[in-house]
């Protein structure tokens, strides 16, 4: 009887076919039956995928009530059943000819594995030409859920035909949705089926109709169309998209999606993977021939990938263009993205080691704001060359350095004036602006000492910056100077500026600090409560950086990360004098059954002993001798669904708030929250920068229904800057999402509308388009997960990847 085991593995991979398209993520099945739609055959072993990876060097076990016959055609009755590893096959009556290779099971057929459980009428074939035929059969996924049947099923070797079959992740009483045809074939050696005359159902209404498409039944890719993309929006009309997926070669594919907007006309996007052992990369290509709102063609060209050299080296690559400086505020489906002024590429060689990091690399940035002027553009850096040494030496003794080379360069300047049609257009005038290279090197000395409940960590640094200028670039310097200091008339030796300024500094600090604590008890319960005083103090003698140019550099936003670094300028072309004491003190309240942080507070402020004269020429004020402003940020996790938190900056001296920031979570039981904050910050002068609300919340109304909303309000403009309004519908395996979204989508304040509807059917896919990310976006704890995800730390390379500033 051995021979009857090439029964066992087959219905599945035909029962698989249909759902082969299910989707990666795990659907939430809160809303399904507890029940099984075929629950588990008391005589099967347990599911167990140790037992099945090892089913093949399993002996069977062959049971039944009576066995009669001949030797010849050996025949069990009642209750018979095969078990191997996680297999079994069970039946009312088994009869197998071991001469000529038939067999006939019949009568409650039953197949179960670690897989899928399956109920059939009938199953014959035979073993020897390896040809099956099954008869009415059900099935359920065990893995994953998923169920389903078929008439019928033919099988020869590995290429078998399935007739009527269905799939679903719907209980069979309530059938939502259910993916149907009347024919498919099955290569499991090639690992695809072909459907033909295939009809997605919702409810009884056809949603989706394929005559013929090829899809696969393993791992492995198949070359096929993928589910397409809806929308309607103000800006674009009706927005269908299909993705056309090609599977080129085992390490690399294509998907090519045709886009039709009805207000633009044809788009043609491409996206092109490749994947191998040292690295991957993708580029993603987009082309509008004459969009018809534009009457220009438009498109986009991106690319992003990395090579692993060994374990130390990198060489990555992150490259973008687009057609025109209006593209990101037409195609960019998120907020911030139709407000970016600028797109960067880069590329380079990155290291990292134990103790030291390295790289060489350029960019370049591109204008995408059609109001603005290359002016806007920070300088390209071609190239870069930057490294990292720290190197503990003793337990109270390490040295490192800091150390960059770079060249900048700028793309000239095209003036830009308004039209007759109130369009920014070129008016012919290029300025050119000029660049040059700077060095910069900081190497440093710093002693941690502590204890268990004290540190003092005293740092001495040098730092060294110089530059080789373009002698335009020197001269308007000079210039500028000049007419500072009130020079109307200058000569020609005075109007010749430097072209090889520099700056050395020494940077000497102190940080130190205590931590106290205590055990209390407010109410029933026990909390640590620590009490953490920090004293940060700075001295920079004054160098004068007039001759400096400024390529890289601005100032810090005031927060509480400033109190304690050495500089108040991110980048190296000024290093702000300073004597200077940060004094600060932090406080927590620490559930001690729990170990949540149930209450912090911080507070601030830094004295300026003395007036502190180095400027950029954008804030040319100098910060006068006394005091900073006030920094406080506290957090106050009320309970297991409140959260309150603020953030405030009082000035003392003007005797105003710079800044105020409060912010509510509440998070309901049933999944909701609602998100509440408020943001107000000033300028240097006084006025307005922002005052902001934004409310965003997810309600249930029930276990099926539940709203969805974003207000999100410039209370400085009186405008809002996006709404989102919306309402879902859930059930076992479907869900239905409709959205309705307005937002400013330029920095000239014009709003767009769109709507969006997304149907997901659980367990196979989803059509429409993806509303999930836009809520994601809109709604912090949309996805609750998301609260309590910790951002990944990044290895790329970023703007300020090198910058000593940054590590107090």
């Amino acid at each position: 009887m051995r021979k009857a085991l090439r029964l066992l593995p087959l219905p599945l991979g035909i029962a698989l076919c249909l759902p082969a398209f299910a989707e990666d993520k795990a659907p939430n099945w809160g809303l399904c039956p507890a029940t099984d739609v075929l629950p588990a055959f008391g005589e099967a072993p347990p599911a167990d995928k140790a037992a099945a990876e090892t089913r093949t060097q399993q002996p069977t076990d062959i049971e039944g009530d009576q066995l009669y016959g001949t030797s010849t055609v050996p025949q069990y009755q009642g209750n018979v059943a095969l078990k191997r590893g996680d297999q079994f096959l069970g039946t009312d009556h088994l009869s197998f000819d071991t001469e000529t290779g038939n067999y006939t099971a019949e009568g409650n057929v039953r197949y179960s594995d670690s897989s899928i459980r399956m109920e059939a009428k009938r199953a014959e074939g035979n073993q020897e030409a390896d040809t099956h035929k099954i008869s009415d059969i059900q099935y359920q996924l065990v893995s994953r859920r998923g169920n389903g049947g078929a008439e019928s099923v033919d099988l020869q070797g590995a290429v078998g035909q399935m007739h009527r079959s269905t799939y679903t992740t719907c209980d069979p009483s309530q059938p939502v949705w259910k993916l149907s045809a009347p024919q498919i074939e099955v290569d499991n050696d090639e690992g695809f089926g072909t459907a033909r005359n295939a009809v997605l159902r919702i409810g009884k209404v056809p949603v989706l109709w394929a005559p013929y498409f090829k899809f696969p039944i393993d791992d492995r890719r198949q070359t096929g169309l993928l589910y397409p993309e809806l929308g309607v929006s103000g800006r674009n009309g009706f927005d269908y998209a299909q993705p056309i997926y090609f599977n080129l070669a085992p390490n690399y594919d294509d998907t090519l999606t045709p886009r039709y907007m009805s207000k633009r006309g044809f788009m043609l996007d491409n996206e092109f993977r490749y994947l191998y052992d040292g690295g991957r990369g993708e580029l993603r290509t987009a082309y509008l021939p004459n969009d018809e709102l534009r009457d220009k063609d438009r498109g986009r060209v991106e690319y992003s990938g990395y090579h692993n050299f060994n374990a130390n080296w990198q060489a990555r690559a992150g490259l973008a263009w687009v057609s025109d400086e209006r593209y990101l505020e037409d195609f960019a489906n998120r907020l911030l993205g139709v407000t970016a002024s600028n797109l960067q590429s880069q590329a380079g060689i990155y290291g990292t080691g134990e103790t030291w990091t390295a790289g060489l690399m350029a960019d370049y940035w591109q204008l995408t704001d059609y109001t603005l002027t290359e002016e806007a553009l920070p300088y390209n850096r071609q190239p870069r060359l930057f490294g990292t040494w720290d190197q503990p030496i003793l337990p109270w003794l390490e040295v490192g350095v800091y150390a960059e080379a770079v060249r900048f360069v700028h793309d000239d300047i095209h003036d830009k004036i308004i039209d007759a049609d109130g369009e920014y257009v070129r008016n012919g005038v290029e300025r050119e602006v000029l660049g040059g290279s700077r060095l910069d090197i900081k190497p440093y000395v710093t002693m941690p000492f502590s204890g268990a409940a004290w540190y003092v960590t005293p740092t001495l640094a040098w730092r060294y910056t110089g530059y080789d200028l373009e002698q335009g670039l020197a001269d308007s310097i000079r210039a500028n100077n000049l007419a500072a200091a009130g020079i109307t008339n200058p000569t020609p030796d005075q109007l010749r500026g430097n072209t090889s300024p520099n700056r050395s500094v020494p940077i000497a600090s102190l940080d130190a600090g205590m931590f106290f604590d205590r055990e209390t008890t407010i109410g029933d319960k026990p909390y640590l409560h620590t009490l953490e005083p920090r004293l940060f103090y700075l001295r920079t003698p004054y160098r004068d950086q007039s001759e400096l140019p400024v390529f890289d550099t601005r100032d810090f936003t005031f927060s509480w990360g400033q109190l304690f670094r050495d500089s108040r300028y991110t980048g190296a072309d000024r290093q702000n004098d300073a004597n200077q004491l940060t004094m600060a003190l932090s406080t927590r309240f620490i559930d001690q059954t729990s170990g949540r942080e149930r209450f912090s507070a911080s507070i601030g402020q830094i004295l300026y002993f003395d007036d502190s004269r180095v400027t950029l020429p954008s804030n040319p004020s100098p910060v006068e001798q006394g005091k900073s402003a006030w920094i406080a940020d506290t957090n106050y996790m009320i309970n297991d669904r409140w959260n309150l938190g603020a953030t405030y900056q009082w000035d003392p001296k003007n005797k105003r708030e710079d800044l105020a920031s409060v912010r509510a979570r509440y998070l309901m039981s049933n999944d909701g929250i609602v998100n509440l904050t408020y943001r107000h910050r000033i300028n240097p002068d006084g006025t307005n920068l922002l005052k902001q609300g934004d409310l965003s919340f997810l309600y249930p109304i029930n276990p099926r229904w539940s709203v969805v909303g974003r207000y999100y309000y410039s209370i400085e403009d009186s405008k809002p800057l996006e709404i989102i309004g919306g309402v879902q519908w859930d059930s076992c395996c479907l869900a239905v999402r409709a959205l309705a979204r307005r937002y400013v989508r330029n920095r000239e304040g014009e709003l767009n509308t769109s709507f969006q509807l997304e149907f997901v059917l659980k367990g196979l896919s989803s059509i429409g388009q993806n509303t999930d990310r836009t809520l994601r976006r809109a709604i912090l704890g949309y996805n609750r997960d998301d609260l309590y995800l910790v951002p990944p730390s990044t290895t790329g390379a970023t703007r300020d990847d090198y910058d000593p500033n940054l590590i107090p």
